[in-house]
């Protein structure tokens, strides 16, 4: 007679494919938010400083603001997470308030240095410039998060920090016309520093959800990205006061090159899409990692070079599509590891399986 072992063998062998499957569509989920919000993000705040806009502060804010379009998903979301079943203690409020203070702080340091950026540089220079983001995260994770530099991932960071070199040592003549010398340098500085600064905030996400929240549901997406954000648009409220940028904003809508309407809409749809890529963020940096997060994000800064060409007509320059070549080439490699580890752990997972339905089948005899 045949034991029960072997279907139940079966049976674990399937579970932890369907798992696999379940895995994969939650990433394609969270990817196609990053990729979509990052892209309209980044065009509507150039068109927002082509068209008129001026304060750097209050296209910081809208990066931020945007974050009571995601309370319905926090009001839906059950509050018993799986903490509460296996009696991990969770953190008290001064900590969570710590930790999404230090978070909110930071994001609103980095979305007003790229709004500087992206205030001096064409859309294709900032976006090229913004890879060097997985270089800095891939630093980051290997001190904080314990990530391993393997040959095809070191590959990938020399060839992303040289894709940004080539860029800040371009003849940038071309991009004299609509800024200063000065400013395009300051546009640069600004653009890596804030690159550095988001990488760090990743991997610093990362160390926090491991050794601090420990949670592991949709919930805790939602809280993170709210709660830094409401952070942030205080901080940066604050600045657009002290800085006196405010008492400009009215006649800056006013002289909008494309009326009062379109300025209040761009600054609408602005802070929609930035949200939408940090939610997206934050769920691939709570499925995989803080350096897959940021890689999913280097892969569509591609994009809004090809269509600021279209848009904002951007020039196409030998140093620019050099820097992209090397930008994709720097991406392919760390895909092509990213699918090594998979391969490894897929060889791994059948083994196990292996194993189980052979000591099963012991109970046949």
């Amino acid at each position: 007679m045949m034991s029960p072992g072997i279907f139940q063998g079966d049976l674990q062998s399937d579970a932890p494919c369907l798992r696999q499957y379940t895995w994969w569509l939650q990433v394609a989920i969270y990817t196609i938010l990053t990729l979509a919000g990052q892209t309209v993000g980044v065009l509507l705040g150039r068109l927002y400083f082509d068209k008129g806009g001026n304060s750097e502060w209050m296209a910081t804010l809208v990066q931020n603001i945007g974050f009571p379009v995601l309370l319905p998903f926090l009001l839906s979301s059950p509050s018993k997470t799986r903490n509460q079943e296996t009696g991990i203690v969770r953190p008290s409020f001064v900590v969570l308030a710590s930790t999404y203070t230090f978070l909110g702080l930071c994001l609103a340091g980095e979305s007003l240095l790229y709004s500087l950026g992206l205030k001096y540089l064409p859309v294709s220079t900032f976006s090229l410039i913004n890879t060097s983001q997985l270089a800095f995260n891939a630093l980051f994770a290997y001190f904080l998060n314990s990530q391993k530099l393997t040959p095809f991932i070191i590959n990938s960071l020399v060839l992303l920090t040289l894709s940004s070199v080539v860029l800040v040592i371009q003849d940038d003549s071309e991009d004299s016309n609509k800024t200063s010398n000065n400013k395009y340098t300051a546009g640069v500085i600004c653009t890596i520093a804030a690159s550095a600064l988001y990488s760090f905030m990743l991997s610093a996400t990362q160390l926090i959800i491991q050794k601090i929240l420990k949670k592991e549901t949709f919930r805790l997406i939602i809280d993170l990205t709210i709660y830094k954000s409401l952070v942030a648009t205080v901080a940066i409220t604050i600045g657009i006061f002290v800085s006196g940028q405010w008492k400009s904003l009215k006649s800056e809508m006013e002289e909008f090159k494309l009326g009062k309407v379109s300025y209040i809409m761009t600054l609408l749809w602005t802070a929609v899409s930035w949200q939408v890529f940090d939610l997206g963020c934050n769920g691939l940096i709570f499925k995989v990692s803080s350096l897959f997060s940021n890689v999913i994000s280097v892969v569509g800064l591609p994009v809004a070079p090809v269509l600021a060409v279209v848009f904002f007509h951007d020039k196409v320059t030998g140093a620019k599509v050099l820097s992209l070549l090397l930008a994709l080439w720097g991406f392919i490699s760390y895909v092509y590891q990213q699918y090594l580890d998979d391969m490894k752990a897929k060889a791994d997972r059948d083994s196990t399986s292996n194993e189980v339905v052979e000591a099963s089948s012991v109970g046949i005899k």
